[in-house]
């Protein structure tokens, strides 16, 4: 599961996760939402190894010159630290480090793109242990991998996010906003709203025209688009046959094919997500927590699971190319953010009154007296009408705002990781894991 920061680690072995990777500052392709420190990342591998679980550490960036030395520097720092491994993707850096630390156990990350056999078989010469696939392979194709390199730890994203360009290869965020998302500043603009022009003609020219016939006729004219939110910005904007190269994705969910995977050869399952909310990284722990303990007993897929994962918010879900090449169906043309479907996220647990049966909340989204809520722990879901909402001081009041602290009733004693959510209405299941909204 993704560590964000501290507390979504905590949180992410809480509902189930056997290990969690965290960025390391500058290093890593988060480098926008990382709080780490190399005193809370030493904190936070002594908290994981006090569980018997595992944590590795993201340094994932393709490096310019100016930051080897650095990068190297680091990469001592934190392999004093005894993390479980590293996560990186420049093969200079790896050649490096494992001069540097000849014991330190390297995975590669998906940024890397192998994508065949013969590839990860130079990565195991040199000596990476685990490959952290690309997102574009199919099951066949990993199974095939597996085959002819069975003596190197295969790992697969199975949720999260997915980007349009081949796995995180992409120019769009520094074409716009001069952020390069390979050295960890991406700001995702592919999924923004974008509003297209185009230098028109004659008017006679334009109101003579004939519609468009089915086969594909180069555009004539001069495209450019503008960022919705953006000022009088404009960026030139090619198009052939196959569209614009403005996309956005929908997000990956192969829960339902843990089963495939596993028999494919792979060992580890990983999650995107490192700039989700806690309720994100708990929410998908527990439902596929509970997947893999289904599977490892034989037991058939549970439909519940998937509907748990579909009370995150997303931006609708797809398999992405593990059965099938996506084609339309990866594209989501509606929504550049992640929405709720079924729940909202409502709040966390601060404190808990055994004498009043009350519990003090973190409220993070507006909730107000009537709505069907449920609290969720790393076991349990337990469902509540809210009938009632104080304020800190006893005020009794009808609506509670996100970012404020409120005192609800709660019908069970909570434990530290009891967190709140609000029913939107129930989950759509469909067989292209596309929900509607």
């Amino acid at each position: 599961m993704p560590a964000g920061n501290f507390e979504k680690l905590k949180y992410a072995f809480a509902y189930g996760a056997d290990a969690v990777y965290a960025g390391v500052p500058i290093f890593s392709l988060r480098a926008r939402e990382n709080d780490f420190t190399k005193g809370i990342i030493k904190e936070a591998i002594e908290y994981t190894h006090a569980l018997g679980k595992q944590i590795y550490l993201t340094m994932n960036i393709y490096a310019h010159n100016i930051k080897i030395d650095k990068f190297l520097d680091s990469f001592c720092e934190m392999s004093d630290l005894n993390p479980d491994g590293f996560i990186m993707t420049d093969p200079g850096l790896i050649n490096k480090s494992l001069k540097l630390r000849p014991k330190s156990v390297i995975h590669l990350s998906t940024q890397a793109n192998a994508t065949n056999w013969a590839t990860i078989e130079f990565w195991r010469d040199i000596g990476v242990q685990r490959i952290i696939l690309p997102r574009e392979l199919s099951i066949k194709e990993m199974t095939t991998i597996h085959e002819k390199v069975p003596d190197i730890e295969l790992e697969s994203f199975v949720h999260g996010a997915i980007c349009i360009a081949y796995s995180g290869r992409c120019l769009i965020s520094n074409y716009v906003n001069h952020r390069d998302a390979n050295q960890g500043t991406c700001t995702n603009s592919c999924r923004w709203e974008f509003d297209l022009s185009v230098e028109k003609g004659s008017l006679v020219e334009t109101e003579m025209a004939r519609p468009e016939e089915k086969e594909y006729k180069p555009i004539d004219g001069k495209y450019s688009i503008k960022e919705s939110k953006a000022d009088g910005q404009q960026f030139e904007l090619d198009e052939d046959e196959h569209g614009t190269y403005m996309m956005n994705s929908k997000d990956l969910c192969a829960i339902e094919l843990l089963g495939e995977l596993k028999d494919a050869g792979i060992c580890s399952f990983k999650v995107e997500g490192r700039s989700k909310t806690i309720y994100y990284v708990a929410t998908v722990a527990r439902a596929y927590r509970r997947a893999i303990d289904d599977l490892m007993a034989g037991k058939p897929f549970d439909k519940n699971n998937l509907r748990e994962i579909m009370a995150t918010a997303n931006r609708t879900l797809m398999t992405g190319f593990m059965k099938r090449r996506p084609d339309e169906y990866g594209e989501n043309f509606e929504d550049g953010v992640s929405s709720p479907l079924t729940h909202r996220f409502a709040g966390v647990v601060k404190e808990y009154d055994a004498a009043t049966g009350t519990a003090l909340m973190d409220v993070k989204n507006r909730i107000e007296i009537g709505d069907t809520l449920e609290w969720m722990t790393p076991t349990e879901t337990i469902s509540q009408k809210l009938e009632a909402i104080e304020k800190p001081n006893g005020e009794s009041v009808d609506v509670a705002h996100g970012g404020l602290t409120y005192r609800l009733p709660i019908p069970f004693e909570p434990g530290e990781y009891t967190m709140l959510r609000q029913v939107l209405r129930e989950a759509s299941l469909k067989p292209e894991l596309i929900p509607v909204k």
